[in-house]
């Protein structure tokens, strides 16, 4: 099998010399050890978001609320200038800076397909402060940082930081709400701004537009510290989700894997049981030069577990715009009804519609 004789190369960086003869790389044989600074330096808008900005992100002449939120969050990453932003770090015996006034937190509160990650990064780029001071990831991405900080270090490594940007705050796992609302707490105390966009609550799905309410409850005492901003759009539940490309055969994907520098090749399968072996934070180092991912054999995931693991893996991917190409069943067949009616169903359906996405991408590897 693909990964049983991958574990016998070696781990490193894809090679960028030019070649088409050269096999593939895989995915099963590498097991990243992804130090510490590096966790916190990679928390920065996906490279999809590097070069969004206000300027760039175009407000519906219809939904007046869409050009609110652009002037209300250029005012509030003015606001977070100071000597906090420009990388002194304060002593444990320093005195705390004077609290801002107003809320220290902004939450974007809106439906799919309205832009609140294209504001939340363009929030990051715009607040004065050096990257290092400023952080960007999704609610799962920060999980898995006190996962593999653990809570104490997280905290002090976060707590000199001007700014911290959570996409996604994900409300459908009562134990990580609370852990990170406990985060939240500690940095907010130590001075660190918060900006917010959300999921809503399982059960809620179809049930308007706005998750707000359920957040502001949900972070446990946090939400005098938010200022939510209401975005009008269309909702993007409303377009439903894409219908996934037809696989190929497991031929064609060998074929085109072997055809495409910087590619990646595995069976569906093994790279699910390896995903168990390697903690989520990681997986990002994972993909780490690899410019195309090729399984094959690709079927339904067995249990939740499995599930979520590569959902985590397919946000990776995503963020860094690496396409997929697949044999198997289609991705839009990867879960179960009863998960997609579960309580994790948002997050299937984003990886879903995110897989779907990158296995258009992949079109073009076939045939090369």
């Amino acid at each position: 099998m693909r990964c049983s004789l991958a574990r016998r190369l070696q781990w490193g960086t894809v090679s960028t010399s030019p070649t088409t003869e050269a096999a593939p790389v895989s995915l099963c044989a590498r097991a990243p050890h992804v130090p510490a600074d590096r966790l916190v330096a990679e928390m920065v808008p996906p490279p999809r978001f590097d070069s969004v900005r206000f300027e760039t992100y175009v407000p519906d002449p219809n939904q007046p609320s869409q050009s609110e939120a652009v002037t209300a969050l250029s005012s509030f990453a003015a606001g977070l200038g100071g000597a906090h932003a420009v990388g002194a770090k304060r002593r444990w015996f320093a005195k705390k800076p004077a609290a801002a006034p107003g809320p220290r937190g902004v939450y974007l509160d809106g439906g799919y397909g309205v832009g609140k990650t294209h504001l939340l990064a363009s929030l990051w780029h715009a607040t004065p402060a050096e990257p290092a001071l400023k952080a960007f990831g999704t609610f799962v991405e920060l999980t898995n940082l006190v996962g593999a900080l653990g809570f104490q270090q997280t905290v002090q490594t976060l707590g000199n930081h001007r700014l911290l940007c959570i996409d996604e705050f994900e409300l459908d796992d009562p134990g990580d709400t609370v852990l990170v609302s406990s985060l939240l707490r500690r940095l907010v105390e130590q001075g660190v701004a918060l900006a917010a966009t959300s999921n809503t609550l399982p059960g809620k799905l179809g049930e308007g537009r706005f998750a707000a309410a359920d957040f502001l409850r949900e972070i446990q005492g946090l939400s005098a510290h938010f200022r939510p901003l209401r975005i009008d759009g269309e909702d993007y539940r409303h377009r439903g989700l894409p219908e996934a490309p037809a696989p190929y055969t497991d031929e064609q994907v060998t074929k085109a894997a072997y055809a495409t520098e910087g590619a990646a090749l595995d069976d569906f399968p093994q790279l699910l049981d390896h995903l168990s072996r390697v903690h989520p934070s990681r997986y990002g180092a994972l993909t780490d030069g690899v410019r195309a991912v090729c399984l094959t054999d690709v079927r339904p995931v067995p249990d939740q577990s499995t599930a979520l693991r590569l959902v985590v893996l397919a946000d990776r991917l995503y963020d860094r715009e690496v396409p997929v190409l697949a044999s198997g069943v289609a991705f839009d067949r990867l879960f179960s009804d009863e998960m997609l009616n579960g309580g994790y169903r948002k997050k299937y359906f984003r990886a879903i519609s995110r897989l779907t996405a990158l296995a258009r991408d992949a079109k073009g590897l076939v045939g090369q």
